[in-house]
């Protein structure tokens, strides 16, 4: 009871977190949002429009099938930032209809991509052209890479929703700057432990965490999660989702369902894992493996060891591989971060999950090139470290300053700051 009450009254500010200036990563070219709260339109309720590209991802816009839109003037936006650009929907179903656990909630099944060339302010009723037609379409999320140059608007034109022809349809609909290339993509294949950890949907999402480190960027992120499937299951199915997705960075977290019960044998798990980061690596992007999540329930817990053994081994045999997360360790030291089947995060557990794959790729790949000169303890980057510096992590703890150089301030070089950076500052002023 004494650990949870310390967990309490630390989180407010192991959760602020503010924007910081940094120099921008030679690894990673800013891919920004342009649709940000531009004028949206909508046919049958444009009351939701706007819903669709404002800064909450919880709320949506709700559109009719057979024939509705969601449309974006983007006349605003720099012609210089709109040459090439990545038009993402994000809907909250699970990823894929596999599994035990098919949800599809009002999702986009068959749609076109249209743009229009007129001026801006009024919406067009002709003059859009086709550049994207999909049709039985099972994700829960897509991107779509279109060259946008002499063009003014975009829309999402729905025609079916979950495979039938008439229905409710709900999205987010993102439009991202990706002149400069596709860089700052990512999604998140997993389980069901991925699935609710990287909804950007629900509390505060991995792009979300991502921007208030660093206001250069703001990814586009694909929840990849689908509950009760295995490493066997993705690797029967990433050539076909790879195959849909133009972005750089691939993450998979499957091993808990493996694990659960020893169902798939940690050799076996290593040899799917593996067969997956190949095929990552063969279409040109970037794997990224975190540890599988510590689990109290007996029936994954027993077998885990040897599960993130193999995780091990491949980071040394795969040096291409990004390391995600250590979750094993992350949970053995906050079991409250689980909920009641000792297996599932709770809610404060996903929320703690997407903010430390922010911070741990922030470190591991956004800021991987940079070096920092700065005296160890030097928050304030005044040259040294002082009292002044305590006072800086402090106030930035509390979300009332931002900082200026990340690594001088994680005194505990676990890539995170939190509390336990503040108590290892003011032990090293003693000292």
């Amino acid at each position: 009871m004494k650990h949870k009450t310390f967990a309490v009254m630390t989180s407010a500010l192991m959760l602020a977190v503010l924007p910081m200036n940094l120099p921008v990563s030679a690894e990673v070219s800013p891919n920004p949002v342009i649709s940000r709260n531009c004028p949206a339109y909508s046919g049958t309720n444009p009351a939701t429009a706007t819903a669709g590209n404002d800064d909450y991802y919880y709320s949506f816009w709700q559109g009719v099938a057979p024939d509705d839109y969601l449309a974006y003037d983007l006349s605003g936006v720099p012609e210089e930032n709109r040459k090439i650009i990545d038009a993402v929907w994000y809907n909250t179903s699970a990823y894929d209809v596999i599994g035990l656990y098919i949800n599809r909630n009002m999702e986009p099944s068959d749609y076109t991509i249209e743009v229009n060339s007129a001026e801006g302010g009024t919406y067009p009723e002709t003059g859009w052209e086709i550049v994207e037609t999909i049709t039985g379409n099972t994700l829960s999320s897509r991107q779509h890479i279109i060259n946008f140059e002499g063009y003014n608007w975009i829309r999402l034109h729905i025609t079916g929703v979950d495979e039938k022809t008439e229905g409710n349809c709900m999205v987010n609909f993102d439009i991202h700057d990706v002149s400069d290339g596709v860089t700052d993509s990512w999604i998140f294949y997993g389980d069901s432990i991925t699935a609710g950890g990287m909804n950007n949907c629900y509390g505060t999402g991995f792009a979300t965490y991502i921007n208030r480190l660093d206001a250069n960027y703001f990814p586009v992120q694909e929840n990849g999660g689908i509950g009760g499937i295995t490493s066997k299951d993705g690797l029967n199915n990433i050539d076909r989702w790879l195959s849909v997705f133009p972005g750089k960075y691939v993450s998979i977290a499957y091993g808990t369902n493996d694990a659960w019960g020893n169902q798939t044998g940690a050799q076996k798990y290593y040899e799917n894992t593996v067969a997956m980061i190949q095929k990552i690596l063969d279409a040109g992007k970037v794997p990224v493996l975190p540890k599988i999540p510590h689990a109290e329930e007996a029936g994954v817990a027993d077998y885990l060891d040897d599960y993130n053994a193999m995780i091990d081994k491949i980071y040394e045999e795969i040096p291409e591989v990004v390391k995600g997360p250590d979750f094993d360790a992350i949970m053995r030291e906050h079991p409250e971060y689980l909920s009641s089947d000792g297996v599932h995060p709770n809610s404060e557990g996903y929320e703690e999950m997407r903010r430390i794959w922010a911070e741990t790729m922030y470190q591991n790949v956004y800021t991987a090139d940079s070096e920092s000169t700065s005296v160890k303890g030097d928050v304030n980057q005044d040259g040294e470290c002082t009292v002044a510096d305590i006072i800086k992590l402090q106030k930035y703890l509390l979300g009332t300053e931002k900082l200026t150089d990340w690594k001088s301030a994680d005194l505990t070089g676990d890539n995170l700051i939190n509390i336990y950076d503040f108590i290892s500052l003011k032990k090293l002023l003693l000292s």
